[in-house]
């Protein structure tokens, strides 16, 4: 006869019974290295860890709580384990410092190093460049960074090109891959490099606190941009960098001007150099005109034999000079006209278009395959297709 099936419930409940009936359980003192905090409406939950186990904690006594991520810490509490949730987290009523966590000493330790080595000076830290059609990403391939950047991209200025080496960005090795990145598009056709990843815990963000990828942007020659984790997290790799970003998203607003802010820019400052210009134009020419009438008033009324020939020339000036500043009020006039022709909506209404597959602008046949969806941007909008056939030359 086979045995008769206990209830998920009944055995979770046994098992609360057993860790409430345990009295040697009761505030019990526990120490090990705090990571992965975070605050949900006013409870702190974190994990307690060492190198070979974790355990879940929560805090309800937020106003007690004063620790960060990789500080060593006695805590005191009991063990709870939640039917519902079927997990075991265990309760804490006091924290109490105990030293400094191994993994945050070593932080601690190679941030002290580099900063003496000059790795954080700012003299040698480079500008972030003009005029950016490329950008280089070293990040994970999965997940919700790339994306933000590539939407911001979109949003801002389609033109950029995304460029991505993706790596693990934690684990095992993640580091390496990391600074392979890095040296990857040192001998790439791009204009910057963006590092990044999501936000995690300490531990998660390890590898962005090594030697290895210090190393790696210390060296590089190309502006490197770092967004790594949340606004409140700091690593090794920003301190290095040429410039942190709080968040991926802001690292993109920071490469992608907006085209469409920066071309109204300069179509207004065009104008107002071209008022300014034209009223210094006529300004100077009404007094070059006071000034020759004065001149000719002055003579009409003498005798001097040589009235008539310096009135003469005068006229002649006058002319010249009104003849003058017509030609450049036009020559102004021309340039203004060329700059806003190079506008690229101006260029769509020639007949033009903008041919992009996977956010990429495509150029060339071989940029695409057979069964690929582009998408074909117009004057007065978009259309959607699918390559069904091409030849290349």
């Amino acid at each position: 006869m086979e045995d008769k099936a206990i209830s998920v419930t009944q055995l979770s409940m046994y098992i609360k019974q057993i860790f409430d009936a345990e009295e040697l359980l009761f505030n019990i003192n526990v120490v090990g290295e705090i990571s992965g905090i975070s605050i949900v409406r006013g409870v702190v939950y974190f994990t307690l860890k060492d190198e070979n186990a974790s355990l879940s904690c929560v805090c309800f006594n937020m106003s007690s709580f004063d620790f960060k991520n990789g500080d060593s810490v006695i805590v005191t509490g009991t063990p709870k384990y939640y039917v519902k949730g079927g997990k075991l987290n265990f309760n804490v009523i006091k924290v109490v410092k105990n030293g400094v966590g191994d993994l945050y000493q070593q932080f601690l330790e190679l941030k002290s190093k580099l900063e003496k080595l000059g790795y954080f000076d700012t003299q040698r830290k480079k500008p972030l460049p003009n005029n950016i059609k490329r950008i280089g990403v070293v990040t994970s391939k999965e997940g919700a960074v790339i994306q933000d950047i590539i939407n911001v991209r979109n949003r801002r200025n389609p033109y950029i090109d995304i460029v991505l080496y993706p790596v693990r960005v934690q684990g095992i090795n993640a580091e390496k891959t990391i600074a392979e990145g890095i040296k990857f598009f040192n001998n790439y056709d791009v204009d910057l490099i963006i590092v990044a990843r999501g936000g995690g815990s300490f531990e998660d963000l390890q590898p962005f606190n090594t030697e290895t990828v210090a190393n790696a942007i210390y060296e590089s020659n190309k502006f490197v941009l770092s967004a790594v984790g949340h606004e409140t997290d700091f690593t090794i790799c920003d301190f290095v960098s040429d410039l942190r970003a709080p968040t991926p998203s802001v690292a993109s607003e920071l490469c992608c001007a907006n085209v469409e802010e920066r071309k109204q820019n300069y179509l207004r400052e065009i104008t107002r150099l071209k008022n300014a210009i034209y009223n210094l134009f006529i300004d100077k020419n009404e007094q070059l005109k006071d000034l020759v009438q004065s001149i000719i008033d002055s003579f009409e009324t003498s005798n001097n034999d040589n009235a008539d020939t310096l009135i003469d020339y005068i006229n002649r000036l006058k002319n010249f000079a009104s003849v003058d500043l017509l030609a450049k009020s036009h020559k102004l006039d021309l340039i203004t006209s060329k700059i806003q022709k190079l506008d690229p909506n101006e260029i769509l209404k020639l007949g033009y278009s903008v041919v992009k597959s996977k956010d990429k602008i495509i150029s060339s046949v071989s940029d695409v395959s057979v069964n690929d969806n582009i998408h074909i941007t117009l004057k007065d909008g978009e259309l959607k297709a699918t390559v069904l056939d091409k030849e290349d030359k």
